[in-house]
């Protein structure tokens, strides 16, 4: 198998985040290493955070500025001024639907991305826990075969072969060989503290990632109901709606900065572990497993020497070595000493079970299992996941810039409406043409303030000059008739009688319906 530095290879954007200027609180440079435990280095990368908290301060700067200009400088409120006003608004509010569109979509991909490379390295995680656990128990088992069992089958075979001086010698041989291989299992380092902290660590990721992973998914929901309730607000003209709207975008506005910082410094710090992993490996687990075994894991080179060669080695003589002599004292022992078969079957059971944990401790400490893991770990955090946190700060970006436009739009919007409300409050209501008052009238047939243009109280002294003809004997009630004069001319006059079984209109209402006022004063003279 090839090393591991040619099967990982670190990305380009780990690099170019690697080579990111680390400053620490006091303004001084700390070194890019990835040491989590440093003051300074933490300091640096909580400076990245400051700087995302500097660039929503002054986004909110301009976001005062811009609206205390909106406020002061007032503009004629002209047709020819309104038009483009709505038009720049409408097209602000367009953009800022796109951009949080195209915000959304990238923050979905870059979460699932981020969450698939956190579950690789988790899932690595528990694959080396469970080899190493193996691993202990297989050690552990056979420590306790060898100690216990062995020891007590060995007891009673001397106490059987008392009188054969020659079979009490073989057995201490045995008793020899056994305590050669509690000698190389002991050899081995201690798999317990790696495997505990490896399923600790496993266990913390797994619980924050979720968190994160809900968390941002939260916000994606969030940002896109607050785009399309502010769209809602536009089309609808509700001012309610959109001054609501303007503090959660406001609030949003302050969680997009704030995401920007946090995913900026935990990007930069990954990739100063991503460009070299070995380092930080090496030294977290030096006291603990000897420099030697995490080399050989880590590379996994053939040219690299097996640290377990040599006891695994000896492991394997000693069985051999055991099992040939129970294969002799079964053949010699057991016809003279019968009572020895059981013991001597126990122990062969026994030097077999051993071996067979033998060959899956040797599989076991293959540096190929771990080194696979460790490789799987990498690419999922170091691809995956870091490709996944750059596209939430791409997310938070454009997320900040959508509602950056949307906040200066929503004021204009505002003003516009509030224009409009008070134009429309500015009509008259006697004007005959205006909607409200064809409402008033609707609603209200008592209103005597709407004159016809035709009824005969326009017609000045006409109760003297014209003679009405004979009214006509009407079946019409006296309510409908005063309803029906009411509504036409205020006044009950012959001519607004309602003409029921006449053949045509009187006389006087016929020459006067078609001729305006002057009309009629010019032939009266």
């Amino acid at each position: 198998m090839s090393s591991a530095r040619v099967d990982y290879i670190a990305p380009w954007w780990t690099y170019w985040l690697h080579n990111f200027p680390h400053i620490n609180l006091r303004f001084q440079p700390a070194d890019n290493s990835f040491q989590p435990g440093d003051e300074n280095y933490q300091q640096s990368l909580m400076f990245l955070g400051c700087v995302a908290a500097a660039g929503l301060g002054l986004n909110l700067l301009c976001l005062a500025v811009y609206l205390s200009c909106l406020c002061c400088c007032r503009k004629d409120e002209e047709e020819e001024s309104k038009k483009p006003n709505s038009c720049c608004v409408t097209w602000s509010a367009v953009a800022a639907g796109l951009i949080t569109c195209v915000a959304v979509g990238v923050g979905f991909y870059g979460n699932s991305e981020t969450n698939d490379g956190v579950y690789q390295l988790t899932y690595s995680l528990y694959n080396a826990n469970h080899t190493l656990g193996g691993v202990d128990s297989l050690v552990t088992g056979t420590m306790g075969n060898m100690k216990s069992s062995l020891h007590q089958h060995l007891a009673r075979l001397d106490e059987i072969f008392a009188t054969r001086g020659d079979y009490v010698q073989t057995l201490q041989f045995m008793q020899q060989m056994a305590d050669n291989v509690i000698k190389q299992l002991l050899g081995l380092p201690d798999w317990e503290e790696a495997k505990v902290d490896l399923a600790s660590i496993a266990d913390q990721t797994a619980s924050i990632e979720y968190y994160r992973w809900f968390t941002y998914l939260l916000l994606l929901i969030l940002d896109l109901i607050i785009c399309l309730l502010a769209c809602l607000g536009l089309a609808k003209q509700s001012r309610w709606l959109l001054t609501t709207m303007m503090v959660f975008g406001v609030l949003t506005l302050v969680l997009s900065w704030t995401s920007l910082g946090a995913d900026l410094a935990t990007a930069v710090g990954t990739s100063d572990f991503c460009v070299s992993p070995d380092k930080y490996v090496m030294s977290q687990t030096k006291g603990i497993i000897s420099a030697d075994i995490v080399h050989y894991y880590i590379y996994c080179n053939q040219t690299l020497s097996n640290p377990f060669q040599q006891p695994l080695t000896i492991f394997q003589r000693s069985l051999t070595t055991m099992q040939i002599q129970i294969q002799g004292l079964l053949q010699f022992a057991v016809p003279l000493f019968p009572t020895a078969e059981r013991d001597l079957l126990g122990i062969q059971h026994l030097l077999n079970s051993s071996e067979a944990s033998l060959h899956q401790l040797t599989a076991l400490l293959d540096c190929r299992g771990l080194n696979k893991d460790y490789l799987d770990a990498m690419v999922g955090v170091c691809y995956d996941g870091v490709e996944g946190v750059l596209y939430l700060c791409l997310f938070s970006i454009l997320a900040a810039c959508a509602f950056t436009v949307m906040l200066c739009a929503i004021p204009r919007a505002w003003r516009q409406i509030a224009c409009r409300e008070r134009d429309y409050d500015d009509i008259d209501e006697e004007d005959p043409f205006n909607p409200r008052a064809r409402r008033i009238g609707s609603q209200n047939p008592n209103h005597t303030n709407m004159h016809s243009f035709c009824s005969y109280s326009s017609s000045m002294g006409s109760q003297n000059s014209l003679h009405p003809p004979a009214p006509a004997v009407s079946n019409a009630p006296m309510s409908d008739y005063m309803n029906q004069t009411a509504l036409f001319g205020g006044n009950p006059r012959y001519e607004n009688v309602p003409l029921i079984g006449r053949g045509s209109p009187p006389p006087s209402y016929r020459n006067r319906m078609c001729f305006p006022r002057s009309a009629v004063l010019e032939a009266r003279s």
